[in-house]
């Protein structure tokens, strides 16, 4: 793999024994030993079962003492925006004014290495943990919401607990809509550039992510191998309508193609939030992972 991925910062569980993993990637710039612990000691007002006194104050890491929390690292990488500066990002990527589908391409070798990157230390993470895939959590903030939900779409494993995003966007949205829509093109028309001899596809989210798949250049796979476990992914979507990097715009189309896709779609906003989370968003997280996920 071309890029340096540094190791990531682990958080081991507060209590034994170990019950849930958390997978959560950071903005552009910014690190995992950045973003985890300012994450994690954030406090909000907690309105949970598992601290059922409604005045009290706790965090990310005090609600779920038997988590383990890994917080990746991008490597550095040319930003094209910033003038070829290096710095530390999933993938390059270009002005994100909706529907942010100019120069598309930069994002390519980023997403390819990311992917393959993320799916080895989640395959290692799943091992880790008891009931596997089922006790992570994934996702990430802004371009780490990005990366991640890609990341999801092309994992072919056991389905994760959850997943959240924060403040992000889904890459190739524009061209995963309109692969889902071409799939309700006749059975004759449909082949999807695919051998003769095989079956042709007509699931409008196999034929989307397989065409995503092809697009960052990862292997192609077999007809018959399995790609629709996200699905069983629920996914909690949260975003600042104030946020003037990545628009809510963004988030709302996101959040509607994901929709479409099959997967059950969280979508919360936050009136007075701008690019970052909030005590609001934290402690909606908490609500969505307590109504919606098995964590043991």
């Amino acid at each position: 793999m071309a890029a340096d991925y540094p190791a990531p910062l682990i958080i081991p569980p507060l209590s034994l024994p170990h019950k849930q993993t958390f997978v959560l990637l950071h903005g552009r710039g910014s690190s995992g030993e950045e973003f985890g612990p300012t994450l994690l000691d954030t406090p909000f007002t907690c309105v949970s079962r598992l601290q059922p006194d409604f005045n009290n104050t706790t965090s990310l890491a005090e609600t779920f003492p038997h988590a383990r929390f890994v917080f990746p690292t991008a490597a550095r990488r040319r930003a094209t925006i910033y003038r070829r500066s290096l710095t530390q990002q999933w993938f390059d990527n270009w002005k994100l004014d909706p529907p942010a589908a100019e120069r598309e391409e930069l994002q390519i070798p980023g997403l390819h290495e990311t992917v393959l990157y993320l799916h080895d230390l989640l395959k290692h993470e799943i091992a880790l943990v008891p009931d596997g895939a089922a006790s992570i959590v994934f996702g990430g903030l802004s371009q780490g919401c990005a990366a991640s939900l890609v990341a999801l779409l092309l994992w072919q494993g056991d389905p994760f607990g959850g997943f959240i995003g924060m403040c992000g966007w889904l890459p190739f949205r524009q061209r995963l809509e309109e692969e889902m829509e071409a799939s309700a093109v006749s059975q004759e028309d449909d082949f999807f550039d695919r051998d003769e001899a095989e079956e042709p596809i007509f699931d409008p989210a196999e034929r989307a992510t397989r065409w995503l798949r092809g697009q960052i250049d990862l292997p192609a796979i077999s007809s018959t191998t399995p790609l629709l476990a996200f699905k069983q992914v629920p996914l909690f979507f949260g975003h600042g309508v104030l946020d003037d990097r990545v628009s809510v715009i963004l988030g709302r189309d996101a959040s509607k193609l994901l929709s479409k896709v099959g997967l059950s779609v969280f979508w919360n906003e936050y009136e007075e939030l701008g690019h970052w989370y909030s005590r609001d968003m934290l402690r909606d997280i908490v609500a969505f992972l307590e109504n919606n996920v098995q964590l043991s």
